[in-house]
């Protein structure tokens, strides 16, 4: 006979509330992004940033990620960063776009000028 416990979700949120950054800036699809990130070599660390547009974004709590998208020596490269990592040191926004659409997933099969959104005023 197989036992499952029930597992209380108010419980699991106040877990995870030790672990929520307090100064995550406000961030949309298509702002256009630098992420610093902590990398460990050998024995030492140091902070590499990433700059390009945020995609896609899910928020759920702690689980909360962007999809970041930059072109690395003539390469399209996406990559996913949890919002409340402690990899994650910073994220800067440097520029809003305007955009009509929950997910930029149509940029993939875009290069050049064709990439480029419209700018937002504040």
């Amino acid at each position: 006979m197989k036992f499952s416990p029930k597992i209380n979700p108010t419980c699991i949120n106040s877990l995870e509330l030790n672990y929520l950054k307090n100064e995550v800036p406000i961030i949309e699809i298509g702002d256009y992004v630098k992420v610093g990130l902590l990398i460990q070599e050998g024995n030492k660390e140091r902070i590499q940033s990433c700059q390009g547009v945020i995609i896609s974004k899910k928020n759920h709590g702690v689980r909360a990620s962007i999809v970041v998208r930059y072109t690395l020596q003539g390469i399209g490269v996406e990559r996913t960063f949890l919002i409340h990592s402690p990899r994650v040191v910073t994220i800067e926004v440097l520029k809003r776009s305007k955009v009509r659409r929950a997910k930029l997933y149509y940029l993939r099969s875009r290069s050049g000028k064709s990439t480029r959104l419209k700018n937002r005023l504040t």
